[in-house]
């Protein structure tokens, strides 16, 4: 099994900045692919942001140069720094392991 708990959301500004954790434990393989998804009501959890295990990145277009997604695996923790916030970047970020393992999520809004 494997816990995520994610943290640092709360209510912004639009143009400030944001940065989101999450503490992963339990039975994680080595080789693996984690990633921040966000959703709003209504709709469906979109990818953010994902990071292999090696470094990689890959990011929706919408976040593209405003959003850095790392982690640290001496510390199972992956990261989300996001700058520049937009009212639509507005919902619940939920941290994700080998897209199988979900947290419970952490609720940002921005504000215009």
């Amino acid at each position: 099994q494997v816990q995520l708990v994610e943290s640092g959301g709360g209510l912004v500004l639009a143009g400030e900045s944001l940065r989101l954790s999450c503490a992963a434990s339990g039975s994680i393989d080595r080789s693996n692919v984690m990633g921040w998804y966000r959703q709003t009501p209504g709709k469906q959890r979109d990818l953010v942001a994902i990071i292999t295990s090696g470094g990689a990145t890959n990011y929706a277009d919408s976040v593209k140069g405003r959003f850095t997604i790392s982690r640290d695996n001496a510390k199972n923790t992956l990261y989300l720094q996001m700058n520049s916030l937009k009212p639509e970047d507005t919902g619940v970020y939920y941290c994700n392991v080998n897209f199988r393992y979900w947290g419970k999520g952490t609720s940002v809004t921005v504000s215009s």
